[in-house]
């Protein structure tokens, strides 16, 4: 059974829109919120983060990647299928902004907390490649590993909070089942189309998604393109009941 969680829009002028799931961290720990973005332009000043981590990830369809600086001396590329995640701990002052100026970057900006013994850590950075990301191709669905496990396949990354985030793509009648692991709560974001979520639809713009609780015993979330082809990001892992700094 899934709890209907909200999904916000928030928009900076013509060249920024986004969904944005906030303000329910209760319901998705590890996770403290995850933002659906289109940016098309630099749209917000180098800023900090303390406490936890965020995690960008550029989806294949995205225009252009993100040129990515922060005040541990990274300078990087998060090229269109690659990841990156910024360690806060103590501290970190990052941007980013399209790395073509005028192309749009579809992105996710994930926020991961730490266990309290890590929220003071020293600042670090992890960045996967597209290349490097796992692909699990199944009949009629294609499900990229950037962090994480699905089946047989193991994401390199090597992050401070467990966690799993699965990139699904579903073709029209695609019908595939995730494991979901005892201790792990999970959601299900559309990110285009309209899947079918545990036998309920959910699309891109419906401005909701399901989140599932953590489960004293492994269960399965099923997922259907019954209406179409359709894209989700699933996340998982196990809640870690600390606040943030």
């Amino acid at each position: 059974m899934s709890v209907i969680a909200p999904l916000q829009r928030a928009n900076h002028g013509s060249h920024f829109r986004a969904y944005g799931l906030r303000g329910v961290a209760a319901l998705i720990d590890p996770f403290l919120g995850v933002d659906h973005a289109w940016m098309s332009a630099p749209t917000f000043p180098p800023h900090s983060h303390i406490g936890f981590s965020a995690v960008s990830y550029v989806f294949l369809d995205s225009d252009t990647g993100i040129d990515n600086r922060d005040s541990i001396g990274t300078c990087n590329l998060i090229r269109p299928g690659g990841l990156h995640w910024a360690t806060a701990g103590r501290g970190i002052v990052h941007e980013e902004v399209p790395a073509v100026p005028g192309k749009t970057v579809h992105s996710l900006q994930i926020f991961v907390n730490l266990a309290p013994e890590r929220q003071s850590i020293a600042p670090f950075t992890l960045s996967l490649e597209p290349q490097d990301v796992p692909v699990v191709q199944l009949p009629g669905a294609k499900v990229r590993v950037p962090v994480g496990s699905f089946r047989d396949a193991q994401s390199p990354l090597e992050p401070p909070t467990e966690v799993t985030m699965l990139d699904i793509s579903l073709e029209e009648g695609a019908d595939l089942t995730v494991p979901i692991e005892a201790g792990h709560c999970a959601f299900v974001m559309p990110i285009f189309g309209t899947a079918t979520v545990d036998c309920q639809d959910f699309g891109h713009n419906d401005l909701k998604l399901p989140v599932f609780a953590a489960q004293d015993t492994p269960h399965a979330i099923s997922l259907q393109g019954l209406h179409g082809s359709a894209k989700v990001m699933l996340f998982a892992g196990p809640p870690l009941r600390a606040s943030s700094t």
